[in-house]
């Protein structure tokens, strides 16, 4: 057991004050010493939220491509009561023409084929985004001069934001729905088209605070050249490209009513966005180059490659 040190231990008054004023040092010191320590592994913990949030979202994006990956492998159409044929051209029409799926379904029966308007939402929602990744993969490469903007979607009554970029001669570079119209969701659409495109050499936006505050988020200094990577405009005429690009998407929807969910609005899109790009000639099959696709053989070929 240990002895406490008491008063009578010293020979005089002084020492005794010199023990408890050490004593108090001592005590002080350690107390900083620890505050030290605290602060030092707060501001690095703080420091690293952004890297951490950066790092977690490239994790999550690679997560969804091995799934998708696997997905892809998987798109088979064995199980269907339908035809491989008459399942891509249901999906292609109703993503390339102003149709709803009772129209479609009209159109079918025509041909002697009763085929319900739910199961052409199901074959939709299934096929459109598969084909649409792995359009990605053909897809040519784009110009380093972006226009981005947003136009509305209507999701079960509320409207919602449809993000969409294109380069400076109208080829697709990347599209997403959003519930808000915030600095976060500009953050996250911008990440998306840096990931799965070219880092661009100027981005005009318009007068959107958020997607300024967004991209200069992204638009750091390098370490080493202290220049950044891109130039931000925000230029009203230059915009005029990607605002006439959406009358393409907002002329298949608007028949379409409104959507009923989320996922349903991205899946959907991801198919009218895909036949966009396709008439745009912006896909490349170099097995296939000699041949002159048409669209509907470019939207053929990419469920048997």
């Amino acid at each position: 057991m240990k002895n406490h040190i008491k008063r009578k231990d010293f020979k005089n008054k002084s020492h005794w004050a010199f023990y408890h004023a050490a004593s108090d040092l001592r005590v002080t010191v350690n107390v900083a010493y620890y505050l030290a320590l605290i602060l030092f592994f707060s501001r690095h913990i703080i420091g690293s939220v952004a890297k951490f949030n950066d790092l977690k979202f490239h994790l999550i994006l690679r997560y969804n491509a091995l799934v998708l990956q696997q997905e892809l492998f998987m798109a088979s159409f064995s199980g269907r009561h339908y035809p491989k044929f008459i399942i891509l051209q249901c999906v292609r029409w109703y993503v390339s023409y102003a149709l709803s799926y009772r129209n479609i379904e009209e159109m079918m029966a025509e041909r002697g084929f009763e085929i319900d308007h739910a199961t052409l939402n199901r074959w939709v929602l299934h096929y459109a985004p598969l084909l649409e990744k792995k359009a990605k993969k053909y897809k040519l490469p784009i110009h380093r001069s972006w226009r981005m903007d947003e136009t509305y979607i209507k999701i079960k009554g509320k409207w919602h934001y449809l993000y969409r970029a294109v380069d400076k001669y109208g080829a697709t570079v990347e599209f997403m729905v959003s519930k808000r119209r915030d600095k976060a969701a500009a953050k996250a659409f911008f990440r998306k088209a840096f990931l799965s495109n070219r880092r661009p050499l100027r981005v005009n936006i318009d007068k959107s605070g958020s997607n300024k505050a967004a991209l200069d988020s992204l638009n750091q200094p390098g370490w080493l050249t202290g220049k950044r990577p891109f130039l931000i405009r925000q230029v009203k005429y230059l915009n005029n490209v990607v605002e006439q690009d959406h009358r393409h998407i907002k002329r298949i929807t608007n028949p379409m009513g409104c959507f009923r969910k989320m996922h349903t609005a991205s899946r959907t899109l991801a198919g009218i966005e895909l036949m966009n790009m396709i008439k745009k000639k912006q896909l490349k099959f170099t097995k296939y180059i000699d041949q002159n696709l048409t669209p509907a053989e470019q939207f053929y070929r990419l469920a048997t490659i």
